[in-house]
């Protein structure tokens, strides 16, 4: 299976990393692909491939969105007729940075940004996970104090299936769907929640996850 991944960040590369170590075959979307450090990253690996995000969303059989949100609508408006009909995993979090302030959600309560994905690709089939970890645990997530939950949503049964098999084949054993796109405005002030711990807690470096437990 082919993988396009529309970024070249860092979580783009982990997953990137992630997928093509177990036989995927990946290609990075960049607006710039000529960059030394993606050079680097796909040097002498059969399995990975960097291009432009026209290029990727095109390649991928399954697509991956790993932008920053701020980016994200004007690349995604450009790309949709190469995500017609493919399933769409969006990993973003449309958080505002602030040096003098906590980070906070850029928009929220009404709407998400895994619903406005959905919206600018009607044709496509948008699913949303992996937004509530650090881009070092997405792929193959341990952690000594248990076993950490990744939650999905999105509208299409048969896509939240395949990417249930996708989060598996990377390392996830608990694996919650919690409903439709809409959901997702449950999913993204978790990232906000996730990082305020972080921040609270600077000495673990942002690795903590969440874990759903169970007195039965």
């Amino acid at each position: 299976m082919k993988l396009g991944i529309i970024g070249s960040g860092d979580v783009a590369k982990s997953l990137g990393d992630g997928f093509s170590a177990i036989g995927y075959d990946v290609m990075l979307g960049s607006r710039d692909p000529s960059r030394s450090d993606l050079k680097e990253w796909h040097k002498d690996n059969q399995h990975k491939q960097v291009g432009s995000p026209t290029e990727a969303a095109a390649f991928g059989d399954i697509a991956i969105l790993a932008l920053a949100w701020h980016a994200s609508e004007d690349v995604l408006s450009g790309i949709r007729p190469q995500l017609s009909g493919k399933i769409v995993i969006d990993v973003t979090n449309p958080i505002v940075f602030d040096e003098e302030d906590n980070p906070e959600l850029s928009i929220g309560f009404t709407i998400s940004a895994g619903e406005i994905v959905q919206q600018i690709l009607s044709d496509s089939h948008v699913v949303k996970t992996l937004n509530t970890v650090s881009h070092q645990s997405m792929v193959n997530p341990a952690f000594k104090g248990g076993l950490p939950v990744m939650f999905m949503c999105g509208n299409n049964s048969s896509a939240k299936k395949k990417v249930r098999e996708l989060l598996v084949d990377i390392g996830w054993q608990d694996i919650n769907d919690i409903g439709t796109i809409e959901k997702s405005r449950l999913l993204e002030p978790l990232c906000l929640t996730w990082l305020m711990y972080g921040q609270l807690h600077a000495e673990a470096n942002f690795n903590h996850a969440f874990s759903v437990i169970s007195k039965n």
